[in-house]
């Protein structure tokens, strides 16, 4: 059976990126894309909105902001490119231009489903706020990990990352830090129909 994880990179203040801020917040060291390069084969599972955003810069589009791609973005953008992709989405078109792409245009939470009890892999979220809050809802999500960044992007933050999610229970898998500032948490989540009644003993 395969486990999912759902993986985030954010602010401080949970927010998925920010207005006029580089890939990373411009923070990543050589400790967290060491570890970034040992990360086991996955399978990607995004939205409409996050195939177009990535594809794009696969294809050289360079973000909002920045003159060129730095090194390190570029090498992260390129090893998502060699992945297998899987794109749930009503609006995109076949074929998808961005290489080992598949469209899905079934409902997301079932296929995942299927592909978790039909397989041996990990499948893995990238951005994709709503298909996450989604997997999450439907109890599908065996890991929930966290790379905080050491910003706070109150004024320029885009992409709130908890926003319409339920109450879940976290319980603590691992921890890290990299580089001295970059703060990893991975749970295993539990979602919960209220709150708890008394406090842990």
């Amino acid at each position: 059976m395969s486990e999912l994880l759902v993986d985030f990179i954010t602010s401080l203040d949970g927010y998925a990126s920010g207005e006029g801020w580089p890939g990373f917040w411009g923070l990543e060291g050589p400790e967290y894309l060491a570890w970034l390069g040992e990360q086991p084969e996955v399978t990607y599972l995004m939205g409409a909105n996050t195939y177009r955003l990535m594809s794009g810069f696969a294809a050289g589009e360079v973000p909002d902001g920045q003159d060129e791609f730095r090194p390190e973005v570029e090498a992260s953008v390129n090893e998502l490119t060699q992945a297998p992709k899987v794109v749930f989405s009503s609006s995109l078109e076949e074929p998808l231009t961005w290489a080992n792409s598949t469209l899905v245009r079934d409902d997301a939470v079932e296929t995942v489903r299927a592909m978790k009890s039909s397989g041996s892999g990990l499948l893995s979220t990238i951005g994709s706020l709503s298909l996450c809050r989604s997997l999450l809802r439907a109890g599908l999500v065996d890991r929930f990990r966290v790379g905080m960044f050491p910003v706070i992007t109150g004024a320029t933050g885009a992409e709130r990352i908890y926003d319409g999610y339920p109450d879940v229970a976290l319980e603590m898998i691992e921890h890290r830090t990299f580089d001295g500032r970059i703060q990893l948490v991975e749970y295993k989540p539990r979602v919960l129909e209220h709150p708890p009644l008394g406090a842990p003993a």
